[in-house]
């Protein structure tokens, strides 16, 4: 009957479940977020330091 649309390229694929983490993988990836986080943190507040000094230099 008349023209069908045709799918083209590949069909998506479906990503296997993972499995479960542990309590310790867990943890483990919660640390590694929170130590992320706090290297991020002393950077800011150094570069907010630095400006804070520019700006008392600078009157």
């Amino acid at each position: 009957m008349g023209l069908e649309d045709k799918k083209k390229g590949r069909k998506p694929r479906v990503p296997k479940p993972k499995p479960p983490k542990t309590r310790e993988e867990e943890l483990l990836d919660r640390i590694q977020y929170l130590e992320a986080e706090n290297e991020y943190l002393k950077k800011l507040s150094a570069l907010v330091a630095e400006r804070e000094k520019r700006e008392r230099r600078n009157r």
